[in-house]
């Protein structure tokens, strides 16, 4: 473990939940990075660990333990990239397909991350470096938008937007089969798969976290169908778990699809196609959409439409 910050603190007024109090005191911190003070046991109340949870009252005393930044391990590369939009607080990206957001799983080279260093004059840190600049992500191969904060202002704006569900995104996908209903709202909990940790899964409410999405089918092909979803929530793999959770997984998802695949693809037909938030600067609202791939509409061009 690197070096320690300690801060002291001793609460003036009670409060219901430690993270809140913490959330008060350190303002430029997002909500998920207090959480991980308090999973990692670096809070205590009154010389004993706190949980998350548990109520302060005046005049206790709070000891944080902030572990110094890292320094950023990913190296600026000269990678072609899709910046649709960009000023000094934002940029959106394109993102191609087979291009991984974040270092992690030993890649270290090749992704969104080392992209953005090379590319953009600043990012923001406030997620630990090692991240920097991202505030949400898509999978390595789903293609299309994503907002890419480049201060801690407009990170912690936009992460914001994304928790109160203020951010909009929406998804094209082909869908194998026929969805009987043409459109409606997948609730359910999604966490790791209990016998495959890389997959996500369908699990009982103790055991995830609540997953909402919004499908409507678009066009029907013989023996598919192309749907627009709607995120509610954003939790990893949702959109795949929860077309699969339909009986009609992603074509060409290796992981949630069926095993014999008709067409020739380097992964699943599914694109962050708009992509609506506040300005964090100013809030006026900005609304982008990327084309759909070739590689997909290229398939769509050879089904026949029902």
């Amino acid at each position: 473990m690197g070096t320690m910050d300690k801060k002291i603190f001793t609460a003036q007024t009670d409060c219901n939940r430690a993270d809140v109090f913490v959330c008060g005191i350190f303002k430029e911190r997002t909500r998920s990075s207090v959480k991980k003070l308090f999973d990692g046991g670096m809070v205590t109340v009154n010389g004993k660990i706190s949980k998350a949870s548990q109520g302060i009252a005046s005049g206790d005393v709070l000891e944080i333990f902030l572990p110094d930044a890292v320094a950023c391990e990913a190296k600026p590369e000269d990678i072609p990239l899709d910046i649709i939009y960009e000023d000094e607080d934002i940029a959106v990206i394109n993102k191609p397909q087979g291009m991984t957001v974040h270092m992690g799983n030993g890649n270290t080279e090749g992704t969104l991350v080392n992209a953005l260093l090379y590319r953009l004059d600043s990012l923001s840190g406030i997620n630990g470096v090692i991240r920097p600049g991202i505030v949400h992500r898509i999978d390595k191969d789903t293609s299309g938008l994503l907002v890419v904060a480049k201060n801690d202002k407009a990170h912690l704006s936009l992460s914001e937007q994304i928790s109160q569900k203020t951010c909009k995104r929406t998804y094209l996908a082909l869908l194998e089969g026929n969805l009987k209903t043409d459109g409606g709202t997948v609730t359910t909990y999604i966490g790791r798969h209990p016998q495959d940790r890389i997959k996500m899964a369908v699990v009982p409410p103790e055991k995830g976290k609540i997953a909402i999405t919004d499908y409507n089918v678009l066009k029907r092909f013989s023996g598919y169908t192309l749907c627009r979803f709607d995120l509610k929530t954003g939790r990893t793999h949702q959109i795949r778990v929860h077309a699969k959770y339909l009986g009609h997984p992603v074509v060409g998802d290796p992981v949630y699809g069926f095993k014999k695949q008709k067409f020739k693809l380097n992964g699943q037909l599914l694109h962050a196609w708009r992509l609506s938030l506040a300005h964090p600067s100013d809030g006026r609202e900005m609304n982008f959409e990327a084309p759909v791939p070739f590689y997909f509409t290229d398939i769509l061009n050879k089904l026949t439409e029902l």
